[in-house]
């Protein structure tokens, strides 16, 4: 056996750096090939969400509620949160006034994700987002 390989190999931060950027690099390729639900890393999926012009005026989209976030649009501001609630993870519901609602025991959570009521204390988690050169909005979800 030759001495190289009786010792572990060794990686430098830059040399880890680099594999890291590597694997997300092709991670996200990855996830602007495959479209909605592809995977970006294990325990969670990228949705493409589509056009952010899709997203202009102000407002809640909940049309990805069931994907697991809204879209809240808050003048120059477009951020996903989660639609499940903190307390038990029930799904929310997005109301008239851009704030959210839990049916299930009743907490709420002002538009920009924050408890007003409990019994849920934590707020809502934003969730990682991204766009594309070509204007796609993608969005990171954990798989529940």
């Amino acid at each position: 056996m030759r001495p190289e390989q009786d010792t572990p190999m060794r990686m430098d931060r830059r040399q880890f750096l680099m594999l890291a950027a590597a694997a997300l690099v092709t991670g996200c390729q990855t996830a602007r090939e495959g479209g909605a639900g592809s995977t970006m890393a294990q325990g969670q999926r990228v949705v493409d969400a589509g056009p952010v012009s899709r997203y202009a005026a102000d407002g809640v989209y909940d049309r990805f509620r069931d994907e697991g976030f809204f879209l809240v649009r808050q003048g120059d501001k477009l951020f996903a949160l989660s639609s499940f609630c903190t307390h038990r993870k029930c799904k929310l519901t997005a109301e008239p006034d851009h704030s959210f609602y839990c049916h299930c025991h009743g907490s709420t959570f002002d538009p920009n994700g924050k408890v007003e009521d409990g019994p849920a204390r934590r707020n809502l988690p934003a969730l990682p987002s991204f766009t594309n050169a070509a204007g796609e909005l993608f969005v990171r979800v954990p798989n529940l």
